[in-house]
Protein backbone atom coordinates (compact mmCIF):
# COMPACT_ATOMS: atom_id res chain seq x y z
CA UNK A 1 0.00 0.00 0.00
CA UNK A 2 1.15 3.56 -0.86
CA UNK A 3 2.53 5.45 2.54
CA UNK A 4 0.54 8.24 1.57
CA UNK A 5 -2.60 7.30 0.29
CA UNK A 6 -3.33 6.93 3.90
CA UNK A 7 -3.25 10.54 4.43
CA UNK A 8 -6.79 12.47 4.71
CA UNK A 9 -8.42 13.09 0.92
CA UNK A 10 -7.52 16.99 0.88
CA UNK A 11 -3.96 16.46 1.75
CA UNK A 12 -1.75 17.82 -0.81
CA UNK A 13 0.88 15.31 -0.08
CA UNK A 14 -0.37 12.38 -1.59
CA UNK A 15 2.12 10.13 -3.31
CA UNK A 16 5.69 10.20 -3.76
CA UNK A 17 7.46 13.73 -3.54
CA UNK A 18 8.15 15.07 -6.64
CA UNK A 19 11.10 15.90 -6.47
CA UNK A 20 11.43 17.47 -9.92
CA UNK A 21 9.07 20.42 -9.17
CA UNK A 22 10.38 20.94 -5.60
CA UNK A 23 13.57 21.78 -6.71
CA UNK A 24 12.46 23.65 -9.39
CA UNK A 25 10.51 25.78 -6.71
CA UNK A 26 14.00 25.79 -4.90
CA UNK A 27 17.08 24.81 -6.47
CA UNK A 28 18.65 24.57 -3.22
CA UNK A 29 17.30 21.15 -2.30
CA UNK A 30 18.73 19.69 -5.16
CA UNK A 31 22.10 19.24 -3.51
CA UNK A 32 20.73 16.90 -1.09
CA UNK A 33 18.76 14.47 -3.28
CA UNK A 34 20.33 11.24 -4.26
CA UNK A 35 18.86 7.77 -5.94
CA UNK A 36 17.88 5.62 -3.29
CA UNK A 37 19.33 1.88 -3.29
CA UNK A 38 15.73 1.45 -5.32
CA UNK A 39 16.62 3.63 -7.62
CA UNK A 40 13.99 6.30 -6.75
CA UNK A 41 14.95 10.47 -5.83
CA UNK A 42 14.66 10.92 -2.17
CA UNK A 43 17.21 12.50 -0.09
CA UNK A 44 18.78 11.38 3.47
CA UNK A 45 16.01 11.67 6.25
CA UNK A 46 18.92 11.43 8.87
CA UNK A 47 20.72 14.32 7.50
CA UNK A 48 19.13 17.56 9.24
CA UNK A 49 20.07 19.87 6.88
CA UNK A 50 18.44 17.80 3.88
CA UNK A 51 15.05 17.49 6.06
CA UNK A 52 14.68 21.15 6.46
CA UNK A 53 15.43 21.75 2.65
CA UNK A 54 12.90 19.52 1.76
CA UNK A 55 10.66 21.15 4.35
CA UNK A 56 11.40 24.53 3.02
CA UNK A 57 10.80 23.35 -0.78
CA UNK A 58 7.18 21.75 0.27
CA UNK A 59 6.14 25.03 2.03
CA UNK A 60 7.56 26.99 -0.99
CA UNK A 61 5.42 24.82 -3.47
CA UNK A 62 2.56 23.80 -1.84
CA UNK A 63 1.52 26.70 0.24
CA UNK A 64 3.24 30.14 -1.63
CA UNK A 65 5.49 30.24 1.76
CA UNK A 66 8.36 32.31 -0.06
CA UNK A 67 10.08 32.38 3.77
CA UNK A 68 11.22 29.64 6.39
CA UNK A 69 13.05 29.15 8.81
CA UNK A 70 14.60 27.93 11.93
CA UNK A 71 17.27 28.00 14.12
CA UNK A 72 19.62 25.06 14.79
CA UNK A 73 18.23 22.86 17.18
CA UNK A 74 14.45 23.63 16.88
CA UNK A 75 11.94 20.86 15.92
CA UNK A 76 11.72 20.69 12.12
CA UNK A 77 8.24 19.33 11.47
CA UNK A 78 7.04 16.67 8.98
CA UNK A 79 5.10 18.48 6.65
CA UNK A 80 2.13 15.85 5.65
CA UNK A 81 1.78 14.72 9.46
CA UNK A 82 0.87 17.83 10.44
CA UNK A 83 -1.43 18.86 7.49
CA UNK A 84 -3.40 15.47 8.35
CA UNK A 85 -4.18 16.50 11.88
CA UNK A 86 -5.49 20.48 10.52
CA UNK A 87 -7.77 18.54 7.63
CA UNK A 88 -9.43 16.89 10.36
CA UNK A 89 -9.79 19.18 12.53
CA UNK A 90 -11.57 21.05 9.74
CA UNK A 91 -14.08 17.87 9.11
CA UNK A 92 -15.02 18.19 12.92
CA UNK A 93 -16.10 22.03 12.25
CA UNK A 94 -18.35 20.75 9.83
CA UNK A 95 -20.33 18.79 11.79
CA UNK A 96 -22.38 20.94 13.22
CA UNK A 97 -22.05 23.59 10.28
CA UNK A 98 -24.26 21.80 8.44
CA UNK A 99 -21.46 19.66 6.84
CA UNK A 100 -19.88 22.83 5.25
CA UNK A 101 -16.02 23.18 6.44
CA UNK A 102 -16.56 26.65 7.81
CA UNK A 103 -13.22 29.48 5.85
CA UNK A 104 -11.93 32.58 6.82
CA UNK A 105 -10.22 34.37 9.18
CA UNK A 106 -14.00 34.63 11.67
CA UNK A 107 -12.52 31.12 12.19
CA UNK A 108 -9.76 31.82 14.93
CA UNK A 109 -7.49 28.99 15.75
CA UNK A 110 -5.52 28.73 18.88
CA UNK A 111 -2.26 26.70 18.61
CA UNK A 112 -0.52 25.33 21.81
CA UNK A 113 3.02 25.48 21.77
CA UNK A 114 3.83 26.32 17.86
CA UNK A 115 7.29 25.91 18.03
CA UNK A 116 9.88 28.02 15.85
CA UNK A 117 8.35 26.97 12.60
CA UNK A 118 4.64 27.91 13.03
CA UNK A 119 3.88 25.11 10.64
CA UNK A 120 0.20 24.93 11.86
CA UNK A 121 -0.70 28.40 11.03
CA UNK A 122 0.92 28.11 7.22
CA UNK A 123 -0.93 25.17 6.47
CA UNK A 124 -4.29 26.06 7.98
CA UNK A 125 -4.26 29.90 6.90
CA UNK A 126 -3.43 28.54 3.62
CA UNK A 127 -6.04 25.63 3.29
CA UNK A 128 -9.07 27.68 4.86
CA UNK A 129 -8.01 30.83 5.59
CA UNK A 130 -8.24 30.95 9.34
CA UNK A 131 -6.48 33.52 11.83
CA UNK A 132 -3.99 31.66 13.99
CA UNK A 133 -3.01 32.70 17.47
CA UNK A 134 0.24 30.98 18.31
CA UNK A 135 1.75 30.52 22.10
CA UNK A 136 5.17 29.06 23.25
CA UNK A 137 6.69 29.63 26.29
CA UNK A 138 10.21 29.76 24.38
CA UNK A 139 10.82 33.28 23.47
CA UNK A 140 13.36 32.19 20.55
CA UNK A 141 10.33 30.22 19.26
CA UNK A 142 8.27 32.75 19.31
CA UNK A 143 10.62 35.44 18.01
CA UNK A 144 11.40 32.86 15.31
CA UNK A 145 7.84 31.97 14.53
CA UNK A 146 6.90 36.02 14.42
CA UNK A 147 10.06 36.53 11.54
CA UNK A 148 8.20 33.72 9.26
CA UNK A 149 5.14 35.64 9.98
CA UNK A 150 6.19 38.91 8.95
CA UNK A 151 8.32 37.68 5.76
CA UNK A 152 5.37 36.03 4.04
CA UNK A 153 2.62 38.68 3.20
CA UNK A 154 -0.06 36.11 3.04
CA UNK A 155 0.44 35.45 6.90
CA UNK A 156 0.52 38.69 7.88
CA UNK A 157 -2.27 40.11 10.05
CA UNK A 158 -3.75 36.62 10.28
CA UNK A 159 -1.56 34.69 12.26
CA UNK A 160 0.35 36.11 15.61
CA UNK A 161 1.88 34.63 18.05
CA UNK A 162 2.21 35.58 21.91
CA UNK A 163 4.48 34.08 24.78
CA UNK A 164 3.00 32.45 27.76
CA UNK A 165 4.49 33.94 30.06
CA UNK A 166 3.33 31.61 32.78
CA UNK A 167 4.80 28.52 32.11
CA UNK A 168 2.94 26.09 34.71
CA UNK A 169 -0.16 27.44 32.54
CA UNK A 170 -1.57 26.45 28.99
CA UNK A 171 -4.45 28.63 28.65
CA UNK A 172 -4.11 30.67 31.84
CA UNK A 173 -2.65 33.83 31.64
CA UNK A 174 -2.80 33.50 27.34
CA UNK A 175 -6.44 33.51 26.81
CA UNK A 176 -8.33 36.76 27.17
CA UNK A 177 -11.43 37.38 28.95
CA UNK A 178 -13.67 38.50 25.48
CA UNK A 179 -11.55 35.77 23.44
CA UNK A 180 -13.17 33.22 21.33
CA UNK A 181 -11.61 30.44 19.53
CA UNK A 182 -13.32 27.77 17.31
CA UNK A 183 -10.25 25.10 17.88
CA UNK A 184 -7.27 24.54 20.24
CA UNK A 185 -4.52 22.58 18.52
CA UNK A 186 -1.49 20.60 19.98
CA UNK A 187 1.06 18.84 19.80
CA UNK A 188 2.84 18.03 23.10
CA UNK A 189 6.13 16.96 24.49
CA UNK A 190 5.81 13.58 23.96
CA UNK A 191 8.86 12.30 26.64
CA UNK A 192 8.90 12.14 30.03
CA UNK A 193 12.30 12.75 30.26
CA UNK A 194 15.48 13.63 28.33
CA UNK A 195 17.03 10.54 28.88
CA UNK A 196 13.76 9.09 27.46
CA UNK A 197 14.01 10.72 24.63
CA UNK A 198 17.88 10.16 24.00
CA UNK A 199 17.10 6.24 24.23
CA UNK A 200 14.16 7.10 21.49
CA UNK A 201 16.81 8.90 19.41
CA UNK A 202 19.43 5.98 19.21
CA UNK A 203 16.48 3.46 17.89
CA UNK A 204 15.56 5.89 15.04
CA UNK A 205 18.94 6.07 14.49
CA UNK A 206 19.50 2.53 14.59
CA UNK A 207 16.42 2.60 12.47
CA UNK A 208 18.26 4.76 9.73
CA UNK A 209 21.50 2.55 10.09
CA UNK A 210 23.75 5.08 11.90
CA UNK A 211 24.14 3.33 15.27
CA UNK A 212 26.67 4.53 17.93
CA UNK A 213 28.19 7.79 18.50
CA UNK A 214 25.41 9.59 20.06
CA UNK A 215 27.57 12.47 21.13
CA UNK A 216 28.45 13.34 17.60
CA UNK A 217 25.33 14.11 16.35
CA UNK A 218 22.06 16.08 17.08
CA UNK A 219 19.55 14.14 19.59
CA UNK A 220 17.18 13.35 16.51
CA UNK A 221 17.36 14.45 12.79
CA UNK A 222 14.24 16.46 13.26
CA UNK A 223 15.38 18.74 15.77
CA UNK A 224 13.84 19.67 19.07
CA UNK A 225 14.53 21.90 22.39
CA UNK A 226 13.96 20.15 25.56
CA UNK A 227 10.50 21.86 25.61
CA UNK A 228 9.42 20.65 22.52
CA UNK A 229 10.41 16.77 23.09
CA UNK A 230 9.51 16.17 26.77
CA UNK A 231 7.63 17.23 29.60
CA UNK A 232 8.36 16.11 33.58
CA UNK A 233 5.15 12.93 33.32
CA UNK A 234 5.23 12.99 29.95
CA UNK A 235 2.68 13.54 27.52
CA UNK A 236 -0.56 12.07 29.47
CA UNK A 237 0.25 14.19 32.43
CA UNK A 238 1.27 17.45 29.99
CA UNK A 239 -2.50 16.27 28.47
CA UNK A 240 -4.33 15.98 31.80
CA UNK A 241 -3.33 19.22 32.74
CA UNK A 242 -4.22 20.75 29.70
CA UNK A 243 -7.75 19.12 30.01
CA UNK A 244 -7.88 20.52 33.64
CA UNK A 245 -7.40 23.67 32.51
CA UNK A 246 -9.71 23.79 29.22
CA UNK A 247 -12.42 23.90 32.06
CA UNK A 248 -11.47 27.38 32.89
CA UNK A 249 -12.22 28.83 29.38
CA UNK A 250 -14.99 25.83 28.43
CA UNK A 251 -17.20 28.70 27.35
CA UNK A 252 -14.62 30.04 25.20
CA UNK A 253 -13.76 27.20 22.52
CA UNK A 254 -15.56 25.25 20.62
CA UNK A 255 -13.41 22.21 20.53
CA UNK A 256 -10.41 21.44 22.25
CA UNK A 257 -7.81 19.01 20.61
CA UNK A 258 -4.46 17.81 20.99
CA UNK A 259 -2.16 15.04 19.71
CA UNK A 260 -1.40 11.75 21.48
CA UNK A 261 1.42 9.81 20.15
CA UNK A 262 1.00 6.75 22.42
CA UNK A 263 -1.89 4.69 22.37
CA UNK A 264 -1.30 3.70 25.87
CA UNK A 265 -1.77 6.59 27.31
CA UNK A 266 -5.54 7.05 25.76
CA UNK A 267 -7.06 5.59 28.92
CA UNK A 268 -5.56 8.31 31.23
CA UNK A 269 -6.38 11.13 28.89
CA UNK A 270 -10.10 10.14 28.52
CA UNK A 271 -10.31 10.11 32.23
CA UNK A 272 -8.49 13.47 32.60
CA UNK A 273 -11.16 14.95 30.06
CA UNK A 274 -14.31 12.78 31.41
CA UNK A 275 -13.23 14.22 34.80
CA UNK A 276 -13.15 17.80 33.27
CA UNK A 277 -17.19 17.62 32.52
CA UNK A 278 -16.31 17.70 28.81
CA UNK A 279 -19.61 16.41 26.98
CA UNK A 280 -17.92 15.10 23.85
CA UNK A 281 -15.11 13.31 23.16
CA UNK A 282 -13.57 12.25 19.97
CA UNK A 283 -10.43 10.33 19.08
CA UNK A 284 -8.96 10.29 15.19
CA UNK A 285 -6.88 7.92 14.44
CA UNK A 286 -4.49 9.09 11.29
CA UNK A 287 -1.62 6.95 9.62
CA UNK A 288 0.84 7.31 7.59
CA UNK A 289 2.25 4.14 6.13
CA UNK A 290 3.23 1.94 9.34
CA UNK A 291 3.35 4.59 11.94
CA UNK A 292 -0.04 5.53 13.45
CA UNK A 293 -0.97 8.53 14.95
CA UNK A 294 -4.19 10.07 16.50
CA UNK A 295 -5.75 13.23 18.01
CA UNK A 296 -7.77 13.52 20.81
CA UNK A 297 -10.77 16.44 20.72
CA UNK A 298 -13.11 17.82 23.20
CA UNK A 299 -16.07 20.15 24.09
CA UNK A 300 -18.50 21.38 26.79
CA UNK A 301 -20.76 22.50 24.14
CA UNK A 302 -24.03 20.55 23.51
CA UNK A 303 -25.21 20.23 20.09
CA UNK A 304 -27.33 22.91 20.32
CA UNK A 305 -24.66 25.52 21.84
CA UNK A 306 -22.46 24.15 19.00
CA UNK A 307 -24.93 25.12 16.05
CA UNK A 308 -25.72 28.84 17.66
CA UNK A 309 -21.77 29.12 17.79
CA UNK A 310 -21.35 28.42 14.24
CA UNK A 311 -24.61 30.60 13.75
CA UNK A 312 -23.35 33.67 15.65
CA UNK A 313 -19.45 33.27 14.21
CA UNK A 314 -21.27 33.53 10.65
CA UNK A 315 -23.14 36.47 11.60
CA UNK A 316 -20.66 38.67 13.12
CA UNK A 317 -18.24 37.76 10.21
CA UNK A 318 -21.08 38.62 7.18
CA UNK A 319 -21.64 42.03 9.79
CA UNK A 320 -17.43 42.87 9.58
CA UNK A 321 -17.42 42.11 5.62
Amino acid sequence: MSILSLFHPRNRHQGRYDFIELIEGMPELGAFVRANPHGDQSIDFANRDAVQALNAALLKTWYGVVHWDIPEGYLCPPIPGRADYVHHLADLLAERNAGVIPRGPAVRVLDIGTGASAIYPVIGHYEYGWHFTGSDIDPVAVRSAQAIIQANRGLRGVAEVRQQKLPAHIFNGLVGVNERFDLTLCNPPFYSSSEEAANSSERKWRGLGRAGARHKRPLLNFGGRDTELWYEGGEALFISRMAKESMTVQKQVLWFSTLVSKESNLPEVYRSIKNAGALDVRTVDMAQGQKKSRFVAWTFLNRADQEAWHSRRDANAARNC
